[in-house]
């Protein structure tokens, strides 16, 4: 009888851990954005990462945090990431998603430092360049941080922000910036992306006078996680709001495993 018990709590603890080893790690609800060619859906995963959907197609961005992050997705048909660091170049999550027949869009810094296994799915776009596949175009634009310098953690020209175009919609993700003239400059810009993190890239007033420059009819703060903590982003949309009423400052839990 004894042995009976031991063996039943034996198989109740494997049973719990099994079911900790493949539970899906949380992520926010995805939103719905109506464009001309069907709804453009938005995933929200974690810090810089986002998954759309759109036409048939499922694109990746950034993808990080762990393949679990992923589970229950497609797998994705397109890949940009926008930089070096292990936040945006992560080969550990890689090696844990079907990535098999992805094109991945990056820029050169990034095609450098990839595993030799994903050589041949490489596109490489610097600043200024665009790339017309599957039905949407992707345009790489710059992202650096200020002061410029050579030294700086973004250089100028290493990394990409991207600006997809799918069904009518300008997407705007940041990547690693400031609130540079290039990104004030933007024009036509339905949704962003937008970075807040101190020491890295700007903070959140940065964030929000760089939106009210270019004025994207709707924005996420994404990307929000510091050195100190997670940065106010409820002050980000009170900034932008006061200014514009008409900015749709959609926030989202970025970091639900941290709550």
């Amino acid at each position: 009888m004894k042995s009976t018990l031991i063996l039943a709590a034996a198989l109740a603890s494997f049973a719990v851990q099994a079911q900790a080893q493949t539970a899906p790690t949380p992520r926010a609800a995805a939103d719905e954005i109506a464009t001309k060619k069907g709804p453009l859906t938005v995933q929200p995963i974690t810090h810089g990462s986002v998954v759309f959907t759109w036409g048939g197609k499922t694109i990746y961005v950034d993808p990080y945090g762990g393949a679990a992050a992923y589970a229950g997705l497609a797998a994705p048909d397109v890949i940009l990431i926008t930089d070096i660091h292990g936040d945006h170049l992560d080969p550990k999550t890689l090696a844990g998603l079907s990535v098999g027949k992805a094109l991945m869009v990056v820029p050169q810094a990034v095609a450098d430092m990839l595993p030799a296994q994903y050589k041949a799915q490489v596109r490489i776009l610097s600043n200024g360049q665009q790339l017309d596949t599957l039905g949407l175009k992707v345009a790489a634009v710059p992202m650096y941080n200020l002061p410029e310098a050579a030294d700086a953690m973004h250089p100028k020209g290493r990394g990409n922000g991207y600006v997809l175009t799918l069904g009518g919609k300008n997407v705007y993700l940041s990547g690693d910036t400031e609130d540079i003239a290039e990104m004030r400059a933007l024009k036509g810009i339905d949704v962003a992306f937008v970075c807040m993190n101190l020491p890295y890239t700007m903070d959140v007033n940065q964030a929000a006078q760089g939106v009210l420059a270019f004025k994207p009819g709707i924005v996420y703060p994404y990307h929000y996680r510091g050195q100190n903590g997670l940065s106010d982003v409820a002050a980000f949309k009170k900034t932008v709001n006061t200014a514009n009423k008409k900015i749709d400052v959609r926030l989202r839990n970025w970091y639900p495993a941290a709550q």
